[in-house]
């Protein structure tokens, strides 16, 4: 969601680092921008809209911000409308204190109410105003400017990543409670803030992950961490393995594009030393110390959660009863957790705050914590027992492609390593070596843009599957809406005649996922012969081995593997037919309209 960016030891150059900073994080969705520069004084530029907005300001103003240090920002707008007034950084009346904030402040009114009282004026509409006013009272008071910061923090509640700067000190305070918050350590005195890693990783690949209720001070000479209580905390210094040129575009029109290709790849890496096709067997090494489950909850939001869905399956066939929660709902619910019981939560970035939020809450009752994510130092892969990481690469398209990919890859892992080799194992790691290349034929032999030639004028768009290739469903259905703006719905292939097939009419493309000759293929070929009496247009996602050709106006062809593997290659071509018809309508594919890549408020 918003983003975060400070810099310290550039000099005259600290105006630019902050602006690229910005640049490479509005993947994570916003909708205005700003920079505050501290020197002798506190120079704030900011605009609603997207960056370029705000650099065409800055270079229309004629002089362009200079200080010491500063801070950037973009916005997801939360609290109050995107407008210049509710943009970031802001300041308190004395214009000494600049403040930048992700997260909500749950008493912010509260606090607002208490300082209006003393007589402070408030400017914007948003939660994060209070920050700067309540820090530039406690410096009215006398406090040093740590003190003053540690105060703040004590009177806030909520969510928050935070960093401040101060007119006449050449330093940057940061804190963080449950959103994320990145140290970066780079040469020659020079040293970053950031609510994610690309933010700096220009400038160095050297980083120190800060825990819940730790605050960070970064000036020329160093940096430094401490607790609540200002207490030093000792901190490791991690490499990132991945680098700069791998969160470009490589020639692609759009990074989604790019994702898509790269799933051959994510795909190897996530496989790569856990296979052993002499034994048969599954071995992840962070696996090791976790035992059989006697039960599985996982804990998702959006594409994570109908990876989940599959995992769901999985386990079920493996013969372990699981089952998949929304983690803003069970957060809030009653589920319980049994004393075996394994809680998983899924999670791209490992700072979906509902998805931590569910994992605390499972914690809290006494369950064994795993956290499936591709960013190792995450907030989720410190927090839970066991962490097994995905390790697809950063993804920058706000639409997930080759992480879900990667998470269902991951599953499969899971299931069998804790199943400790099912009958089928070696069928399933010899699939699992082949999916690469299966998925680099989908790839290169797609008749994706054919069809969305043919139905690009059309308003509704269904998706339908049975058993692992329902989640596949519900994910097409996913990423076509949230890129394509038009309207999808996913289904159980079973359930469009309890209702969804009201909305079935010739205008209305229905997307039927059908693998293999089984029962379940058989039962969905009769869904397709529902719609198909109804005048529905047909795409068939198929391996060929049903007869499902015959009733469909379409087909999308993937090659024949496992019966899990199948729904991932399927999974392809649906993401294809999103990306193909978002681009034939013009849309901002790599930043859908209110959507965010990393949402890390509840």
């Amino acid at each position: 969601m918003c983003g975060i960016i400070g810099c310290v030891g550039h000099g005259d150059g600290t105006l630019d680092v902050i602006l690229d900073g910005l640049e490479t994080l509005e993947y994570r969705g916003y909708d205005s921008a700003g920079v505050a520069l501290a020197g002798d004084g506190l120079d704030v530029r900011k605009k609603e809209g997207r960056l370029e907005v705000l650099r065409d300001q800055i270079e229309a103003d004629g002089e362009r911000p200079s200080g010491e240090v500063g801070i950037g920002h973009t916005r997801w707008s939360t609290h109050g409308p995107p407008t210049d007034a509710n943009a970031h950084p802001h300041t308190d009346e004395a214009g000494r204190v600049a403040v930048v904030h992700n997260g909500i402040i749950e008493n912010y009114q509260t606090l607002r109410d208490e300082l209006e009282a003393d007589g402070v004026d408030f400017s914007s509409d948003t939660d994060t105003e209070v920050v700067p006013h309540l820090l530039g009272a406690f410096l009215d008071a006398g406090m040093e400017v740590e003190e003053a910061f540690r105060r703040t923090l004590d009177r806030i509640e909520g969510s928050f990543a935070i960093a401040a700067v101060v007119a006449g000190e050449d330093r940057i305070l940061g804190a963080r409670n449950d959103s994320p918050l990145v140290l970066g350590v780079g040469e020659e005195g020079r040293y970053y803030l950031a609510s994610d890693v690309p933010a700096f990783l220009e400038q160095t690949r050297d980083v120190v992950y800060l825990d819940d209720g730790e605050t960070a001070i970064i000036d020329a000479d160093g940096w430094r961490v401490t607790d609540r209580d200002g207490e030093p905390v000792e901190k490791e210094v991690s490499t990132v393995t991945w680098s700069a040129e791998q969160t470009g575009k490589s020639g692609y029109d759009h990074y989604m594009l790019k994702e898509i290709h790269e799933q051959p790849t994510a795909l190897r890496q996530g496989l790569s030393g856990r296979l052993d096709e002499l034994s048969g067997r599954v071995t992840v090494e962070e696996l090791d110390d976790v035992g059989t489950p006697e039960t599985v909850h996982f804990v998702a939001c959006g594409t994570s959660y109908h990876a989940a869905l599959y995992g769901v399956e999985l386990f079920r066939e493996a013969g372990v009863p699981a089952q998949a929660f929304l983690a803003s709902e069970y957060a809030t619910g009653p589920a319980p957790v049994p004393e075996d019981g394994l809680v998983v939560g899924v999670t791209q970035s490992g700072e979906t705050a509902d998805t931590l939020s569910a994992l605390r809450e499972a914690e809290g009752r006494g369950a064994e914590t795993l956290a499936l994510t591709n960013v190792v130092g995450s907030t989720a892969a410190r927090e839970c027992d066991h962490a097994l990481y995905i390790r697809s690469g950063p993804e920058i398209g706000v639409a997930a492609t080759k992480t879900f990919s990667s998470q269902l890859t991951a599953l499969n892992l899971l299931v069998e390593s804790l199943a400790n080799g099912s009958p089928g194992t070696r069928e399933l790691i010899a699939a699992l070596r082949d999916l690469p290349g299966d998925i680099q034929q989908v790839l290169d032999e797609t008749d994706a843009e054919a069809v969305v030639d043919e139905y690009a004028d059309r308003e509704s768009f269904f998706f339908i599957g049975r058993g692992p290739s329902f989640p596949v469903a519900l994910e097409g259905a996913l990423k076509f809406k949230e890129i394509t703006y038009e309207h999808a719905e996913g289904f159980a292939a079973g359930e469009l005649k309890h209702g969804p097939l009201a909305l079935v009419t010739r205008e209305t493309p229905v997307f039927a996922v059908v693998t293999g000759d089984d029962e379940r293929a058989r039962k969905t070929i009769g869904n397709v012969k529902e719609v198909e009496a109804r005048d529905a247009p047909v795409v068939a996602v198929t391996d060929g081995q049903s007869d499902v050709e015959r009733y469909a106006d379409h087909v999308l062809e993937i090659p024949e593997t496992h019966p899990r593997t199948a729904p991932m290659l399927a999974n392809v071509q649906l993401q294809l037919v999103a990306y193909h018809m978002a681009d034939r309508l013009g849309r901002a594919i790599d930043k859908p309209r209110n959507l965010a890549k990393s949402v890390t408020v509840e």
